[in-house]
This record gives structure tokens, C-alpha cells and sequence, in this order.
């Protein structure tokens, strides 16, 4: 799939839209979003997205020197919760200034991944690709023109 988007509220209204599907889709364990693309291409304009769409009340910024962020959610509150969506906690995590999947062990990461109520959306995924489960979604933000984004989701890891 492909989506262009024309400026930062389009690209957050992508990621409100996308997120009542993707809780719905098959994953086993965490669902986990692998975001690609250069400095400023629009992952963190998504995530915000996502997080009002799953009513967080905290701003969402890129964790590149905390390196993972969790929010708890309250499903009974946000309005996609249903008996299908349990979806319970989101992970933002930033590999930026990640070396190797090595570095997450510490950060509980394998345990965060066995977690079905779990959502894991990382950018810069491509640095610890290896650690990523086969269903994890993949999705490269590119520049198009001043505010436009192209958005590509592929929905395997054999990136």
C-alpha cells in the first residue's frame, strides 16, 4: 500500500485511520510497526498520530536519547476499543543512536515483544531488523515535496 500526504495533520489523520485496522489484524505477540526514512520524513509526525487516536494525553516526541517511551492506554476510554482490540500498552522506541539489537536487551525488549496487548512502533527499525518478529509491519516515510509525504507499508520483514 501507498499513501501520499500533504502536509504533518494529514500524515498524523493516516496514522488514526490506519491504526483501528492494523489492531485488528492477525499478529502474534506485540504488533509491531518498523518505521523507515530520513530525519524529518514524518515517523514521529505518524506516531503522534496514532497516539491521539488511542487518546494518550502526553506529547509524543521522538525517545532518541531515552531511547524507548511506554505509554499505558485506557482502552474502556478510546473510542476503537472493542472486543477484538486489547491493546493495552504503546512502546515508541527510537534506534537512532543504536549500535545493534544488543542494546535492547536491557530495555526488556524480548519480553515487550511476547506481549499480545503490546504496540511497538520504532523508528530507525532498520538497526535492529534481526530482532524484529516475521509479522512485524514495515513502513518507509519519504520526502515528496516541501510537506509532502509518501508513505509505503509492507506488511512483511523481508525488507
Amino acid at each position: 500500500m501507498e499513501f501520499i500526504t500533504k502536509n504533518f495533520k494529514e500524515t498524523q489523520q493516516l496514522a488514526e485511520r490506519l491504526v483501528t485496522q492494523l489492531i485488528k489484524g492477525p499478529h502474534s505477540g506485540a504488533l509491531v510497526l518498523a518505521l523507515r526514512g530520513e530525519l524529518g520524513a514524518g515517523k514521529t509526525t505518524f506516531i503522534q498520530g496514532l497516539g491521539q487516536a488511542l487518546w494518550i494525553k502526553e506529547k509524543i516526541l521522538s525517545p532518541t536519547f531515552v531511547i524507548m517511551k511506554h505509554f499505558e492506554l485506557a482502552n474502556s476510554e478510546w473510542p476503537i476499543a472493542n472486543s477484538q482490540s486489547k491493546i493495552n500498552n504503546l512502546y515508541h522506541l527510537d534506534c537512532y543512536r543504536l549500535d545493534s539489537e544488543k542494546d535492547l536487551v536491557e530495555l526488556g525488549f524480548e519480553e515487550i515483544l511476547k506481549n499480545e496487548n503490546n504496540l511497538v512502533v520504532i523508528e530507525w527499525a532498520q538497526r535492529i531488523k534481526k530482532a524484529l518478529p516475521r509479522d512485524t509491519i514495515w513502513m518507509e516515510f519519504e520526502h515528496g515535496g516541501e510537506d509532502e509525504r509518501k508513505i509505503k507499508i509492507q506488511m512483511t520483514n523481508d525488507k
